[in-house]
């Protein structure tokens, strides 16, 4: 069975920093496009990062971009979102996901984990 499981989440106050992680099972996930989207109280899913299949090439979204970093470790088969600086607006259920593609559009990512909650209080 394939999973990816997120965990590192929880309570942060504003300025403070979080590590997420999403731990893949099931089959290899080394030549997939790995991305973290989440979902802010009340509103849509929104892109977040995304990282190639070798870890060479990033993308952001303009909000997180310099505050947040992806990185891969595919012997271990995870996917890591160091956060940094975390705002209040960056409140949401962080969701990681896996593709063949790179896109922000989250409906193209083929497997997707259950989501850990990251909560910035100001």
């Amino acid at each position: 069975q394939v999973q990816l499981v997120e965990s590192g989440g929880g309570l942060v106050q504003a300025g403070g920093s979080l590590r997420l992680s999403c731990a893949a099972s099931g089959r290899t996930f080394s030549s997939d496009v790995m991305a973290w989207f989440r979902q802010p109280p009340g509103k849509e899913r929104e892109f977040v990062a995304s990282i190639s299949w070798n870890g060479v090439n990033t993308y952001y979204v303009d909000s997180v971009n310099g505050r947040f970093t992806i990185s891969r470790d595919n012997t271990k088969n995870t996917v890591y979102l160091q956060m940094n600086s975390l705002k209040p607006e960056d409140t949401a259920v962080y969701y990681c996901a896996a593709g063949v593609r790179r896109t922000v559009v989250g409906d193209s990512y083929d497997y997707w984990g259950q989501g850990t909650q990251v909560t910035v209080s100001s």
